[in-house]
This record gives structure tokens, sequence and C-alpha cells, in this order.
């Protein structure tokens, strides 16, 4: 073997590690740089976003308030930051579920103290400490898929709760510590 191919061979051996690195690591810069967005349909208001939240690991914050303020007490019009995490949860269930862009059926998010008093009065599934008051949870469904898939989808992630309520036609998901339920 000459001198200038067995170069050539040992060029091409080390150099094929760092070219794999290297593909690999643009493969998943792109992937994180792709866009999350959400299409949800507010039932109590009849008001409706479609929007980019979040690109890469920015959240977009304009995208943000307008989702927050979609989530808002409907019955008071109370508003406040809804967490983040809650919209990723949100795009995570509708990725798994291979339903993305299609609208997300909102029937509530944010609760007033107020409001949540109100509630627990009325009925006996509102919780006291309910992380609807802290903008980290959301009654929803999704119109071509199952209650029972969704809540199944949600459980799956293994993030926040998940509480299933057949006869009221609504899955909640919320950002707090793993657990499940239903009513």
């Amino acid at each position: 073997m000459k001198r200038r191919s067995f170069l050539g061979m040992v060029l091409a051996i080390t150099a094929a590690p760092a070219v794999a690195y290297k593909s690999s690591t643009l493969f998943s810069l792109d992937a994180t740089l792709k866009p999350r967005s959400l299409h949800l349909q507010h039932l109590r208001t009849e008001e409706s976003l479609n929007l980019v939240y979040r690109i890469g690991d920015n959240y977009q914050r304009s995208a943000l308030r307008r989702l927050s303020y979609l989530l808002r007490d409907f019955r008071s019009g109370d508003s406040t930051a809804i967490d983040p995490r809650l919209f990723d949860l949100l795009f995570d269930v509708q990725t798994q579920l291979d339903c993305r862009g299609e609208p997300i059926q909102v029937i509530g998010g944010y609760r007033s103290p107020t409001t949540n008093r109100m509630l627990r009065r009325t009925s006996s599934g509102v919780a006291r400490q309910s992380l609807h008051m802290t903008g980290q949870a959301v009654d929803i469904r999704i119109p071509s898929v199952s209650l029972r898939s969704l809540r199944n989808a949600a459980a799956k992630l293994g993030r926040g709760g998940v509480g299933y309520y057949p006869s009221s036609n609504f899955v909640h998901l919320d950002t707090g510590q793993p657990r499940r339920w239903s009513a």
C-alpha cells in the first residue's frame, strides 16, 4: 500500500465519527428549532387561537400572553400568566395522538379564587387548592379523539395530573405532581 493511500484511509477512518457526530448534532439542532403551535377553541367564550407559542427553547412572549388571555376565567374576566409547561403538555399530547393542528376545545382554564369558591359550593369535584387558580390546569377535549384515548395519552407522558370526567365530557390536565383520578 502506498503511503498516500494509507494516509487517505487513516483520515477517512478518523473523520467518519466526527462527520457522524456533526450530522447528528445538526439533526438534533434542527429538531429543537422546530416551532411548536397550538390551536385552541374556548367553548365558553367562543374565542379561538391558532399560533406558534415556542420556537426551539424560546417561548414567544406575545403568544404566551394571548394564550393566557384566552384561558382567562370566563366568569369573572380575571386572568393570570399560564404555566408554559401546560402548553408543552398540550402540544405533546396532540403529537402523541397524531392530531396536531386540530383544535383543542377548552372547557376551562384559569379560575379566580372567587370562582373556585363558588364552584366548590355547587360541585363536589372542585379542589380547594385547585391548580386552575395558579394557571397550571386546563380542562379539554379534542373532537376526533375519545376521552379515554386523550386520558391515556396524557397519562403515558407521566407529567402532571390527569383527571378523567367522562360524564362531563372532558379531561383535566395540569402541571402539578403526576397523579390520576376519575370522577
